[in-house]
């Protein structure tokens, strides 16, 4: 399931988000539909600043209809809010469980427990963003090779040797799991910014 980014036509690996054009303003320009439906899918995505994303998430025992619905649900909203990436515990569920999709035409892949085996020594420092720090790019510096062993909504056992795109969204996942946030990978000062930027947007709203 690797992936060669600097072939790929999918979203810049930059970003949790997928970019879309920007108007003269620097809104997003989407179609009104499509804006609807990431707005409400977006209402359900927790921000900064709120305690789940902070807390690190339980290992999943039960492999029942309603881990499924939850992953289902998890892979709806992440596609809605037109994001590569979701996490259980920015939806406020404390399950370690985490959705993705790097390429549009693919189907979503779940990852139930993941730890990651393996990294490769060679590192790569990119701008991420998340769906959970509205507004905010920093620098993020990750290992482009993983090795990952989880389980499947089914329970069933599955391991993923992934690169570039798929390998950094697979971490950033993780690390939410794990109550770690993006602001905790980059240099200090663009963590200054960024909080600055989040309190702004907290202010405004």
């Amino acid at each position: 399931m690797a992936e060669n980014v600097t072939e790929s036509t999918e979203p810049d690996p930059t970003y949790e988000v997928e970019p879309e054009e920007d108007d003269e303003h620097g809104e997003l320009e989407l179609d009104p539909e499509v804006a609807a439906r990431r707005s409400a899918a977006l209402a359900h995505v927790r921000k900064f600043g709120d305690p789940v994303l902070r807390t690190r998430a339980r290992p999943v025992e039960r492999f029942d209809d309603a881990l499924r619905s939850e992953v289902a649900r998890m892979g709806e909203l992440m596609g809605d809010a037109l994001g590569v990436g979701l996490a259980a515990t920015q939806v406020g569920v404390l399950h370690r469980v985490l959705v993705y999709r790097v390429q549009q035409q693919a189907p979503v892949a779940a990852l139930v427990n993941p730890e990651i085996e393996w990294t490769g020594k060679e590192a790569e420092t990119m701008e991420e963003g998340c769906l959970s720090l509205p507004r905010v790019l920093v620098d993020v510096e990750r290992p482009i090779h993983v090795r990952v062993r989880a389980l499947n909504e089914h329970g069933e056992p599955i391991m993923i040797e992934a690169s570039g795109l798929e390998a950094r969204v697979i971490q950033h996942e993780i690390d939410h799991l794990d109550g770690v946030l993006i602001l905790d990978r980059t240099p200090r000062d663009q963590r200054k910014e960024a909080v600055r930027t989040l309190r702004e947007a907290e202010q405004a709203a």
